[in-house]
């Protein structure tokens, strides 16, 4: 008969994997979902900016203020290209977790169906042994009772 110890280590292996990639694959969609809301919020910002000071300049528009506006559109401006970027690279690193993720996933189900059908080959056979040993009693049974009711017999 089959151990099926070195099966069920190694898909206790496989889960450990997986529950470390969907571990993994949670932070990085958490850390995706971070950096949408902060370009999302940047943007936002950038917008109640240029409407704040769009209003400022239609009334007065000395030239330090408009130099000041565009110094800090512009740092604005770089820093929600920058978190855009930021984001793209967390939804690559989320897109790689789930990945990741899915391939572990098909590891341990291919593991469980192959501990399944050992489970099935170790039944059947010992189906097939029972079976083998039911017929032999019933033929030594069926031999005995031929051989001490023969009217031949001693």
């Amino acid at each position: 008969m089959t151990s099926l110890h070195p099966l069920t280590t190694l898909l206790a292996q496989t889960e450990r994997e997986r529950d470390m990639a969907l571990a993994d694959q949670l932070r990085a969609q958490t850390a995706h979902s971070a950096a949408v809301a902060q370009a999302e919020q940047l943007l936002l910002y950038r917008r109640e900016y240029e409407q704040r000071w769009h209003k400022q300049f239609a009334s007065e528009g000395k030239i330090e203020l408009v130099r000041c506006y565009q110094g800090f559109m512009e740092r604005l401006t770089q820093a929600v290209e920058q978190q855009a970027r930021n984001a793209e690279q967390t939804a690559q690193q989320a897109e790689r977790a789930g990945t990741e993720l899915r391939a572990v996933e098909v590891r341990c189900a291919s593991v469980r169906r192959l501990i399944e059908r050992r489970l099935r080959d170790m039944r059947s056979d010992a189906d097939r042994r029972e079976q083998k040993q039911s017929d032999e009693q019933s033929a030594r049974a069926a031999w005995g009772r031929g051989a001490h009711g023969s009217p031949h017999a001693a």
